[in-house]
């Protein structure tokens, strides 16, 4: 068994759609730039009020993910 190291760090989606579009469009967005992400945790949700209506949602997630070696 290999030893790891991971890292997590701090990423908001946002949608007009609804929280789980948000976390998807974050978790999407998110894994163009970061290699290995394995889980995630919703820490906040917030929104916009429009006209009574909930008019836009905004999720804070920490993603975790594994640190490459840097050495071949």
């Amino acid at each position: 068994m290999s030893d790891n190291v991971y890292s997590k760090t701090d990423i908001v989606g946002s949608s007009e759609i609804g929280v789980d579009d948000a976390i998807r469009g974050a978790i999407k967005r998110a894994s163009e730039t970061i290699d290995e992400i394995g889980w995630f945790e919703v820490t906040e949700i917030r929104g916009e009020v429009r006209d009574g209506e909930v008019g836009h949602v905004q999720v804070t997630l920490v993603v975790g993910f594994t640190l490459q070696d840097t050495k071949p």
